[in-house]
């Protein structure tokens, strides 16, 4: 009981838990693999024989059966079903991500999306009959230009990193343009740059040249010019910075880079944390992706298709990407083809995703550019509320400075305890909170990101806050059974990660019969 007389939450099962026959533990429901459950000589669907036909496969017919498991549709239902409750999300709790801001995705935006005209449209169409969603294109294209003061939007990319994609083949266009193809082969990218900034860079034949960063988890200019030279096309930097912090530098870089005639790409997975706040085209930036699944609150990871539109600076809109919007008159037709411009050519067979068009336009109609702002102020304030929150039990690598929408720590705080950042991680699971994002940065040793995004209420913040401090002080005691083990309450238990990623097993075998 606690003081005030109530019981008191059990964190462990303290007696021993009987074992059921089923495996199931009440709701907790033990969900078999769908080969268990279904026999590859069962179809739970009555097929006639068809009648005489000619095959037209040129002999490439299948030789031999699927192997895959038939079931009845309630099997199917209840297979799939039983596993989407095994599966945490944002609307089940909070998502502390950092660098993804898994935020709450409104239910008016769904409702948004689903209105006549927007979800049942297709991309063929006769533009005359869809200049509804052409105006609603245009319109989230004007918000996005005015909240980072750009001069052009890419509206097609489908996704963060084929945003960054895009952005940089539009800055390999200019180069080419300016007859420099041949020399400038370089991309700058700093040490705690997302992975997808070098890989991009990569498999648009750019070689990649590391930037550090000091002591303080900035980049510094120095460090900057340092790397700089006539065979350089480009920066790859992320503001704010995956250490979640402001990068304090950037309008010398970005002065320093365009000096020695390259250009500016800014990582845009970041701009929740200064949206209303911050212009990056004031700070020099030449072309930036927007993640609309992170910043605007469209649905993230599973929930769907995404959308990474890419703005661009003077120096680079007319390299933009079709199909592009332009007005004729009172309508709005789409620049389908590249004669008679300097685009560097089609990304995406069509226009991007419309569904997150109208998601994230709902939203940020809904909250108006004061709101935007807001939600902005918010998500700084909720990071340093935890960080503050844990400071005196766990370490910053930075020291005890303001971070922006995500707070970082490393694991020196674990030193002695025999614990590691992925343990601490685990038992996050046991309480049920899906984990902070680990490991990453690489700059970090141990690292442990945490974003609460401005969704979470106070109420929600002081729980997950008591939750990680807890936590961390049965670390620090050395109550190591309750880290090692865990997760003890999960469909499943700890894997031997190394193992699963070594020796993965991709295909499912019928077990050895167990002999008498």
């Amino acid at each position: 009981m606690n003081q005030q007389g109530r019981p008191s939450r059990a964190r462990f099962v303290t007696q021993q838990t009987p074992q059921t026959f089923t495996s199931n533990r009440a709701l907790e429901i033990s969900e078999a693999l769908i080969f268990e459950t279904g026999r590859e000589d069962f179809t739970g669907v009555d097929l006639d024989a068809p009648e005489a036909f000619t095959p037209r496969l040129g002999g490439l017919e299948r030789q031999s059966a699927l192997g895959l498991p038939g079931l009845s549709e309630p099997e199917a239902m209840r297979h799939y079903v039983r596993l989407s409750q095994k599966n945490y999300s944002i609307d089940a709790g909070p998502y502390p991500l950092g660098s993804c801001t898994m935020k709450h995705n409104p239910r008016l935006n769904e409702k948004m999306a689903r209105l006549p005209g927007f979800s049942d449209i297709h991309p063929l169409q006769p533009i005359s009959t869809v200049q509804g969603a052409l105006e609603l294109m245009q319109e989230l294209a004007d918000w996005l230009l005015a909240l980072t003061n750009m001069q052009a939007v890419a509206l097609s990319p489908k996704a963060g990193a084929h945003g960054e994609m895009c952005g940089m083949m539009t800055i390999k266009a200019a180069i080419a343009a300016k007859g420099e193809a041949a020399t400038r082969k370089v991309v700058l990218a700093p040490e705690s740059a997302h992975g997808t900034n070098p890989a991009t860079a990569a498999a648009l034949g750019f070689s990649v040249r590391a930037v550090p960063a000091g002591p303080d988890g900035l980049v510094h200019p120095e460090a900057v010019a340092a790397a700089l030279g006539p065979d350089v096309a480009a920066i790859m930097l992320t503001n704010p910075n995956t250490c979640g912090l402001f990068e304090r530098d950037i309008v010398e870089i970005a002065r320093l880079v365009h000096e020695a005639g390259a250009y500016f790409y800014c990582d845009g997975a970041n701009f929740n944390a200064i949206v209303g706040k911050v212009r990056p085209g004031d700070l020099g930036v030449d072309a930036m992706h927007i993640n609309l699944h992170k910043t605007f609150s469209t649905p993230h990871g599973g929930g769907g298709p995404g959308a990474g539109p890419v703005v661009l600076s003077q120096r680079l809109a007319a390299f933009a990407p079709v199909p592009f919007l332009k007005r004729d008159g009172e309508a709005l037709g789409l620049v389908e083809h590249t004669k008679g411009t300097r685009s560097f050519g089609r990304m995406t067979a069509f226009h991007g995703q419309m569904g997150m068009f109208v998601r994230s336009l709902a939203y940020i109609l809904s909250h108006g550019a004061d709101g935007l702002a807001k939600a902005s102020e918010d998500a700084v304030l909720a990071a340093n509320y935890l960080r503050v929150g844990l400071s005196d039990l766990m370490s910053s690598p930075f020291g005890d400075k303001l971070c922006m929408h995500e707070a970082l720590f490393d694991d020196t705080w674990l030193k002695d305890t025999g614990l590691t950042t992925l343990d601490f991680a685990k038992a996050m699971i046991d309480e049920g909170y899906h984990p902070m994002t680990i490991y990453f940065p690489l700059v970090v040793h141990g690292a442990m990101l945490i974003e609460p995004t401005e969704s979470e209420s106070r109420v929600s913040l002081e729980l997950f806050l008591a939750t990680m401090r807890d936590l961390a002080m049965r670390a620090l005691r050395g109550d190591k059974e309750r880290f090692l083990g865990a997760p003890y309450f999960a469909p499943r238990k700890r894997l031997d990660e190394t193992g699963a990623a070594r020796k993965p097993v991709l295909r499912w075998r019928p077990p050895a019969p167990v002999e008498e």
